[in-house]
């Protein structure tokens, strides 16, 4: 089931979407002494395990949890009543995949088994023991998604609303109190694992998923609700007495519009940590004519390019900002007109392996070494399709 916008389906060889910062510090280095002021965050989705059968594990073994500062976890999710939650509801929470499943010692991060009497299993406890193997590294709940931001208009309508779902967060996330599922779960089960919270809105002010709600008021709500995610976090980390900080990120779109509608930008960067752009689905497989999906400079069109400029212009700080690039590709079916493709008619999304449209990097790239598809690539613009 997709999950999120347009643009983050577990994907690529180890089903992330990478994002890159742009922090004016020296290139990154290898794990234990690269530049911290850049971020390298990547997206861990929940049902990657399922279908995809992509561990936290595969980040260990594979190199990346070396080279990343933060994982997101993908989603978590608001219900009707404007508060956190998980379960085990089909389409809305996945406690199993999060904390309750056991995994065996071959696809454990620190090669033991999970027991039956262990509070915290699944995807958290791996999480868990790949933070234990690098401390610096930090994971961040994502909250919402394309497809979970429901309920966020109404969550964050009124001043007692807006309270009312960060206490919930915090509780469930940052305290890590998990409702009881057998020995699973409990008062603390949790506690440590997210270093703070992700709001991945899509989107405030404007129209995002067809069940989602959204009102012109939210761009104030939005920026509201930062604050108060903010100033719970602050308290609680002092509380604590907590030397760092709990972070605060966003999700953030690339069209002028979306931006307009929705966000604030003086104002939420101030309590902000960072912001991650969206650095793809500037075209989407649904539309009728195939185009690109995450050129670096494309003129009188979307671009990597111009959605910084976007967003510096609207005053936020080149330090803050993170640009995502997508692992997957954007496919179209029936094109005619000839010539390269781009920019051609097309009947619809092209099949794919887990949803129409939608083609991970690793199966892009043996379609591309296999030299049934010739490979173009626009240097002018800064993108490439087959």
């Amino acid at each position: 089931m997709r999950r999120t916008m347009s643009g983050r389906l577990a994907v690529a060889a180890c089903s992330l979407s990478l994002l890159t910062a742009l922090a004016p510090a020296a290139a990154a280095q290898a794990d234990g002494g690269h530049d911290r002021s850049y971020k390298r965050v990547g997206y861990f989705t929940q049902w990657g395990v399922y279908g995809r059968d992509f561990q936290v594990q595969d980040l260990e073994t594979s190199g990346t949890a070396g080279k990343l500062t933060h994982i997101n976890y993908a989603f978590g999710n608001i219900s009707a009543e404007g508060r956190c939650f998980t379960g085990n509801v089909p389409g809305e929470a996945d406690a199993w995949a999060d904390y309750v499943r056991p995994l065996d010692a071959a696809n454990s991060v620190d090669g033991v088994a999970d027991s039956a009497e262990q509070p915290l299993a699944g995807n958290f406890n791996q999480l868990r023991e790949l933070k234990a193997k690098h401390p610096g590294l930090k994971v961040l709940l994502s909250l919402g998604g394309w497809s979970w931001s429901t309920h966020f208009s109404d969550a964050a309508l009124t001043p007692a609303s807006r309270k009312a779902l960060v206490q919930s967060c915090i509780d469930l996330y940052i305290k890590g109190n998990l409702p009881q599922d057998g020995a699973r779960g409990g008062a603390g089960a949790a506690a440590g694992l997210f270093d703070g919270i992700d709001l991945d809105w899509e989107w405030p002010g404007s129209a995002g998923d067809t069940d989602t709600t959204y009102r012109p008021e939210d761009k104030k709500n939005f920026a509201a609700l930062v604050k108060e995610f903010r100033t719970q976090l602050d308290a609680y980390a002092r509380s604590r007495k907590r030397k760092q900080k709990y972070e605060l990120t966003a999700f953030v779109p690339t069209a002028p519009a979306k931006i307009d509608a929705g966000f604030d930008v003086r104002r939420i960067m101030r309590d902000l940590d960072f912001v991650n752009l969206q650095g793809y689905d500037f075209h989407v497989s649904g539309e009728p004519v195939t185009a690109q999906q995450s050129a670096l400079r494309a003129r009188g069109d979307f671009s990597v390019a111009g959605t910084v400029e976007a967003w510096r212009h609207r005053g936020a700080p080149a330090e803050k900002l993170v640009m995502g690039m997508p692992f997957y590709g954007q496919g179209w079916t029936g094109v005619t007109g000839g010539g390269d493709g781009m920019g051609r008619p097309a009947t619809g999304p092209a099949p794919a392996t887990w949803a129409a449209g939608y083609e991970d990097y690793k199966a892009l790239k043996k379609l591309a070494d296999s030299g049934t598809y010739k490979v173009y690539r626009d240097r002018r613009e800064g993108h490439a399709w087959l």
